[in-house]
């Protein structure tokens, strides 16, 4: 194991190497079997810990307690009296549910961050290996309860690397792997009715990774890569084409 890369294993798991960095020790990793072995124990580790510290959640006999007292008639005389602490109940109540849903935002992103960051370290990144949108497409059926359409990338700079079923929790996806000059794309693709709430899909940055998400025909993609947001915006845009055709 190269002591220059073993040190960097749990920076480049948290994605705060450079990109130059981020490219050096992708190569290492599928080479290198003990550093590999490393960085999945590591993930794994972080992993555990980040679902340990979210585990707590309001339970629904607290929310449904909460409701009743806030619509719990009162008497007359003491509707101005206590106007103002049901305002605040109301305003907490509101503050709860943006803090869950951002939670649940971020959850999302950390966990399909971290899927793409293990597969890139593994030696086997993709289970069906083919650039044939036509070859890649059905050797999903059956694996994954829906279907997608995938860009012909003829005339573009991407190239379709293969693919692999991927797990938010428990539902089942999509994960592709795309791959521009030296950079390697994830997109994930899961049914909207099996992620936590509905969530605003955005465009940006998590981590050292550009973003893009959106919602379409019941369906969520995520784009996920260490490249620039143009890149991932322009195989969004191919992705979102293919799914109208």
């Amino acid at each position: 194991m190269g002591d220059s890369f073993s040190m960097k294993i749990e920076t480049y798991l948290d994605g705060e190497l450079s990109a130059q960095e981020m490219q050096a020790m992708d190569a290492h990793l599928r080479g290198c079997a003990s550093c590999s072995a490393d960085a999945m124990a590591q993930l794994h580790m972080k992993r555990a810990v980040k679902l340990t510290g979210t585990r707590y959640s309001p339970s629904p006999e607290l929310r449904a307690k909460v409701q009743r007292g806030i619509t719990q008639e009162k008497p007359v005389f003491w509707q101005r009296w206590l106007s103002v602490p049901v305002f605040a109940l109301l305003l907490i109540g509101l503050g709860l549910y943006v803090s869950q849903t951002a939670g649940s935002r971020n959850r999302i992103y950390s966990e399909l961050t971290d899927l793409h960051v293990a597969t890139l370290a593994s030696a086997n990144p993709v289970d069906v290996i083919s650039t044939d949108r036509h070859t890649v497409k059905p050797w999903f059926q059956g694996k994954i309860p829906f279907t997608f359409n995938l860009p012909e990338l003829n005339g573009s700079d991407f190239t379709l690397i293969g693919g692999r079923v991927a797990y938010l929790g428990q539902s089942p996806g999509a994960q592709l792997i795309y791959q521009i000059r030296k950079h390697q794309i994830s997109v994930f693709i899961f049914q909207d009715k099996n992620l936590p709430g509905k969530l605003q899909l955005t465009s940006g940055k998590q981590l050292s990774f550009s973003t893009e998400s959106w919602n379409s025909n019941g369906l969520s993609y995520f784009v996920i890569g260490d490249t620039s947001g143009d890149d991932i915006r322009r195989l969004g845009e191919l992705l979102k084409s293919a799914a109208q055709s």
